[in-house]
C-alpha cells in the first residue's frame, strides 16, 4: 500500500486544448476570480477529439457547479473522471468547494476524487472553501488536507497585506519555559524580546473566534499609551496566525500578588493609578471608546520598572455608534477570571464601560486584602453572590482604607452601573489619596530627623565643653 501523500497531489497536466470551466466562482488565487458570466467553456476546439471525449467530464464540472449530486452520481457511473482537470488545473472538487456544495464534496471523495490537488495558481479545494467561507465544506476537507490550511485573513494581492504584517520567519522562539500568560510565548524579533500569542488551529473553522481575532487587531492598531501594552505586529497571511506584543519581563499582576500578598496602601494606590490611567485612555479613545470586559490581574502586565500595563483585548468591545453592548455568546471566564466579571454581564444584560470600573474595584480591594475576591467561595457560587448584591468583605485594618479609599471601592462596585464613577474621576480621587498617604508618611519621619539633629547638637556641645575644660586645666599647670 502506498503511503498517503503529505503535500498537494500533483495530477497529470490537462491534455492540450482542454477548455477552461468559466462558470461560477473561480479559484481563490486566480487574478481574475469572479467568474466568466455566461461563458461556460473557453479555449477549446469543439471539433477536436479531446473536446468530444471531455464532454462528460465537463458535464461533471457543471453538475458540481449546480450542486446536482444525483447527476454527478450518474456521470461517475457512466465513466466520468472524478479527477478531470480543466486548462486551469481545476477539478470538480475545486468547483464544488467554491460553491459550498458539501454533499457533492462528500460524494466526490467517496468516488475517488483527490482532496489535495492544486490548480495552476497553487490553490487547493480547501483553500477555495476557506476563501469563500464555506464552513461545511471546510470541515469535510480539513480531514483530508491537514497540511494545507489557509489563514482566514489571507489576501491574494501584496497591496492588500496589512502594514502590521510580520514575516513568521523573523520570529525565533525560545525553547525555555513560556510566559505566565497561557497562550503567549517568548520570542526574539529583529533583535528584541517579544511576546507572541499563537492562535489555536480551531480558529480556522470557528467564525466567532476569527471575528474575535479581527476585532482584537482592530483595537490593537489604534491604541498607544504608557499604561497599555504595545502592539508590534501580527502574522495573518499564514498559519498559525499570531499577535506580537512588547515583552513584559516581570510577568503579570496575578503572579506579583501571589508572591507579595497584601500590599501597603501607598503601593496599592500607585499600582491602581497605573491601571486607571490605562483604562481611562481606552474608555475615552476617539472616535470609538473601548470596553476591555476582561480586566483582571492576569491581564495586567508589569514592565521592567514595575509599572503596570493593561493587556489582552480578545474580549474587548468597541463602542462605535452604540452606548451599550450585549454578549452574543454565553459568558465563559476560565479559572478565577469570573470573580471579576460585573453582575450585569453574568446576567447577560446590556452593559457599558462601567463593567471595567466594577472589575477595577475588586482588583484594588484584592491588593489591600491580599487574597482573591470571594476567596472562600467556589467558582459556581460567584454568580449567585453577585445576584444577591453581595460583595467581598473588608477584613484589613481600617487604617489601610483611610482617606476615602474604602468609599471609592464601594462606589466603583455599585450594583447600579450609573453610580460607578468614570476612570477620570477615579484617577483624581486616587491622586488625592496618594498625596494624603505621602503627607502622613512624611510626618512619620520628621520627629525622628529632629531627634537625630538634637542629639548631634548635644554631642557637639558636650565635646566643645570637654575641650574647653582640658585647655584651662593645661594653662593652670604653667
Amino acid at each position: 500500500m502506498e503511503p498517503k501523500p503529505t503535500e498537494a497531489a500533483v495530477a497529470a497536466p490537462p491534455a492540450p486544448g482542454t477548455p477552461r470551466f468559466r462558470l461560477g466562482k473561480q479559484s481563490s488565487m486566480a487574478p481574475d476570480r469572479g467568474g466568466g458570466g455566461d461563458r461556460g467553456v473557453s479555449g477549446g476546439s469543439e471539433g477536436s477529439a479531446e473536446a468530444a471525449a471531455g464532454v462528460a467530464n465537463f458535464q461533471l464540472m457543471y453538475m458540481a457547479h449546480e450542486g446536482n449530486a444525483e447527476g454527478i452520481r450518474e456521470l461517475l457511473d457512466a465513466g466520468a473522471d472524478p479527477n478531470f482537470r480543466d486548462s486551469d488545473g481545476r477539478t470538480a472538487m475545486h468547483i464544488s468547494a467554491c460553491e459550498g456544495h458539501a454533499e457533492v464534496v462528500q460524494l466526490l471523495l467517496e468516488r475517488g476524487a483527490e482532496a489535495v490537488v492544486e490548480d495552476q495558481w497553487g490553490s487547493t479545494p480547501l483553500a477555495d472553501a476557506m476563501h469563500y467561507q464555506n464552513h461545511d465544506v471546510i470541515k469535510i476537507l480539513e480531514k483530508h488536507d491537514s497540511n494545507h490550511k489557509v489563514a482566514p485573513m489571507h489576501v491574494n494581492s501584496d497591496r492588500d497585506v496589512p502594514e502590521y504584517e510580520i514575516d513568521p520567519k523573523e520570529l525565533e522562539f525560545t525553547t525555555g519555559k513560556g510566559l505566565s500568560k497561557g497562550t503567549f510565548r517568548k520570542a526574539t524579533w529583529r533583535g528584541i524580546l517579544v511576546a507572541v500569542k499563537k492562535l489555536d488551529d480551531d480558529v480556522l473553522t470557528d467564525e466567532n473566534k476569527v471575528q474575535a481575532f479581527r476585532d482584537e487587531l482592530d483595537v490593537l492598531q489604534l491604541i498607544r499609551h504608557p499604561n497599555v501594552v504595545q502592539f508590534l505586529g501580527a502574522v495573518t497571511q499564514t498559519n498559525p496566525m499570531m499577535i506580537v506584543m512588547e515583552f513584559m519581563p516581570k510577568g503579570d499582576l496575578r503572579k506579583h500578588l501571589n508572591n507579595k500578598g497584601a500590599l501597603e496602601p501607598s503601593y496599592a494606590v500607585k499600582l491602581a493609578l497605573d491601571i486607571a490611567r490605562g483604562m481611562s485612555y481606552l474608555h475615552e479613545h476617539k472616535p470609538q471608546g473601548i470596553i476591555h470586559r476582561d480586566l483582571e490581574p492576569s491581564n495586567i502586565l508589569r514592565d521592567d520598572t514595575g509599572h503596570l500595563k493593561v493587556a489582552d483585548f480578545d474580549l474587548c468591545k468597541m463602542l462605535k455608534w452604540r452606548r451599550k453592548v450585549r454578549e452574543e455568546m454565553p459568558v465563559t471566564s476560565p479559572g478565577n477570571a469570573c470573580r471579576y466579571v460585573a453582575p450585569e454581564v453574568l446576567r447577560k444584560e446590556e452593559y457599558d464601560n462601567k463593567v471595567d470600573v466594577f472589575s477595577f474595584a475588586l482588583i484594588l480591594q484584592e491588593m489591600i486584602e491580599g487574597h482573591l475576591p470571594f476567596y472562600n467561595k467556589k467558582i459556581d457560587e460567584i454568580e449567585k453572590a453577585h445576584s444577591s448584591k453581595e460583595r467581598p468583605p473588608f477584613r484589613a485594618h481600617p487604617k489601610n482604607y483611610a482617606h476615602g479609599l474604602r468609599e471609592l471601592i464601594e462606589q466603583c462596585w455599585s450594583e447600579n452601573p450609573v453610580h460607578r464613577p468614570d476612570f477620570r474621576v477615579v484617577i483624581d480621587r486616587l491622586s488625592a489619596i496618594q498625596n494624603e498617604l505621602a503627607h502622613r508618611n512624611r510626618w512619620k519621619v520628621r520627629p525622628l530627623r529632629c531627634f537625630l539633629s538634637f542629639e548631634s547638637l548635644r554631642k557637639k556641645d558636650r565635646n566643645e565643653g570637654s575641650t574647653s575644660r582640658s585647655s584651662r586645666s593645661s594653662r593652670s599647670n604653667f
